[in-house]
C-alpha cells in the first residue's frame, strides 16, 4: 500500500494504517532497506506543502518539517543559524541537500546526524501532530537514543522551533571526519554565543557523534556566562567539561580520540566566535 495525501489533516488519518512508514525526503528511508523491497504501507508525505518553509513571528522562527537542507542554506536568516547553515552543508551531497528534510534528519536519530547539535544549541523544540492533537517538546527530550524518539507511530514531525532570544548570538558548527565530503562524523561541535559589552550572556555547546544521543555541555556553558571576549576563549575548556560525552570505539575511531577530537573542536569554534566578534 502506498498513500501520497495531499494535506497534513489528510496524513495524520493515514497514520493509523498498522505498520505504515513514513517517507519524507527518502534520503535515509531508501539506503536503509539495502537490498530488500519495500513490504509495508508507505505514506509518502513529500506532497505536504504546508509543512516546507522557514517563517518567523515575534517569538520564534519556525522550520517546517519538510523544510530541505538547501531551503535553511539559501534562507535569510539571523546569524544564530550560522552553525545550523554550515551543518546543513554537510549533509551528504548537493542531490542529498536537495531532498533531505528537517524532520527525517531528527526522526532518523543517528547519532552522528548533522542537524541535531546545532539545533540543540538554538534551544530548538519540535512539534508532533496527530489526528488528536499537536504538542511541543524541547529536542533535547525527544530524541531518546540511537534510532529512538519519542514520536508516537500516530504523530508526524510537523515543525521545529527556536526561539528569538538568540537571534543576535553568534554560531559556529565544526565537524571532524575521516575525509572532506560525504562524511559521517568522528566528532562535530556547534557552538552559539551570546555576548555584550564585551562579556559572554549566554552559550550553547552540543556535541554529537561522542553518545548515544547528541549532548549539551551545561557546565561549560554556565562557566563561560561572565568570560570576557579575548583570544583564548576556547582554552578555558577542560577534559571535565566533557564528562557528559560517552564516545565509543568503532572503526572510525577510538573513544579517546573522539574525546580529543571534541576538546579540540570545541576550543575551536569558540575561539572561531571570538574572531566574528
Amino acid at each position: 500500500m502506498y498513500l501520497r495525501p495531499k494535506t497534513l489533516d489528510e496524513a495524520v488519518v493515514h497514520l493509523k494504517v498498522p505498520g505504515i512508514q513514513v517517507l519524507s525526503g527518502g534520503t535515509d528511508f531508501y539506503p536503509a532497506l539495502g537490498e530488500r523491497i519495500v513490504h509495508k504501507p508507505v505514506l509518502d508525505i513529500s506532497g505536504l506543502r504546508e509543512l516546507r518553509g522557514i517563517s518567523r513571528d515575534a517569538n520564534y522562527t519556525r522550520i517546517g518539517g519538510l523544510t530541505t537542507w538547501t531551503d535553511v542554506i539559501r534562507a535569510p536568516l539571523p546569524r544564530c543559524f550560522d552553525a545550523l547553515k554550515s551543518a546543513a552543508r554537510e549533509v551528504g551531497s548537493v542531490q542529498i541537500q536537495n531532498r533531505g528534510t528537517v524532520a527525517g534528519n531528527l526522526c532518523n536519530a543517528s547519532p552522528a546526524a548533522d542537524g541535531v547539535p546545532p539545533l540543540l544549541a538554538l534551544d530548538a523544540e519540535v512539534e508532533l501532530a496527530s489526528a488528536t492533537e499537536s504538542r511541543r517538546i524541547p529536542l533535547r527530550e525527544f530524541i531518546v537514543g540511537n534510532r529512538k524518539t519519542q514520536r508516537r507511530p500516530d504523530e508526524l514531525l510537523t515543525a521545529v522551533w527556536i526561539p528569538r532570544a538568540l537571534d543576535d548570538a553568534r554560531s559556529t558548527f565544526l565537524k571532524l571526519g575521516a575525509r572532506r565530503y560525504l562524511v559521517i562524523s568522528i566528532s562535530m561541535v556547534a557552538v552559539v554565543i551570546l555576548t555584550n559589552g564585551g562579556k559572554v550572556t549566554a552559550a550553547r555547546i552540543a556535541v554529537g557523534s561522542c553518545s548515544a544521543v547528541a549532548r549539551r555541555l551545561t557546565a561549560l556553558e554556565q562557566d563561560l556566562v561572565g568570560a570576557p571576549i579575548r583570544d583564548g576563549l576556547g582554552d578555558r575548556v577542560t577534559r571535565e567539561h566533557l564528562t557528559p560525552l560517552s564516545p565509543i570505539d568503532d572503526v572510525r575511531a577510538t573513544a579517546d580520540y573522539r574525546r580529543d577530537a571534541s576538546l579540540t573542536l570545541i576550543r575551536r569554534a569558540l575561539d572561531a566566535s571570538v574572531e566574528s566578534a
